[in-house]
């Protein structure tokens, strides 16, 4: 199971979750976020980090050629739009691309079920908010293209193996406090999602 840590503000948090077995480091440009990082400050880590680790930008509510611009900025590989789009507005962005879907009800789990996509706790205000999805709706579901998020941490990533999921993206749950990671927290995470 792939591994994504969110919510990174300093190379030192990239650093620990990198050298922990970290496959994706997640950069949130939603200033509303107390995770949020500057293109700027995001450029800066990114450029000092070793290769074949993807570099997740988090945005809500942009345009395509304001996310376009930030990822090639900032040296970001992957765009995650954590808002609702059309199927043009990724061909527009032109730019690897994962689509959010915040989930209210098994149902939504079935979306863009031909797509890798993460699927999220919804919640009124954006991402990180610690919030857990409904498990038994994965029961008998093919999740081997779902990265799965909310509410997750070292108490409850091991319970997600039966399921079969691509990936998991934890934030808040390997935190000492907002927008600065546990190192402990994160190398226990990433070694029970993996074992």
């Amino acid at each position: 199971m792939r591994v994504k840590i969110c919510g990174i503000t300093s190379l030192e948090d990239a650093q620990c979750a990198i050298e922990a077995g970290a496959d994706a480091l997640g950069f949130v440009f939603y200033p509303q976020s107390p995770r949020f990082i500057t293109p700027e400050n995001a450029r800066e880590i990114i450029k000092n980090l070793p290769p074949f680790i993807e570099k997740v930008a988090l945005f809500v509510n942009e345009t395509s050629d304001h996310i376009r611009s930030v990822c090639l900025s900032t040296g970001c590989t992957l765009a995650q739009i954590h808002f609702e789009v059309s199927e043009s507005f990724f061909q527009i962005l032109n730019f690897p691309s994962l689509r959010v879907i915040r989930a209210q009800c098994k149902e939504d789990i079935a979306k863009y079920s031909d797509h890798y996509r993460l699927i999220d706790a919804y919640c009124d205000n954006f991402g990180g908010s610690g919030k857990r999805l409904n498990i038994e709706w994965f029961e008998n579901v093919d999740c081997s293209k779902i990265i799965l998020a909310g509410g997750l941490d070292t108490t409850n990533v091991t319970s997600l193996k039966s399921y079969g999921f691509y990936g998991v993206d934890v934030s808040s749950g390997v935190e000492a406090s907002k927008g600065k990671k546990d190192p402990l927290l994160v190398k226990s995470f990433i070694q029970k999602a993996k074992a």
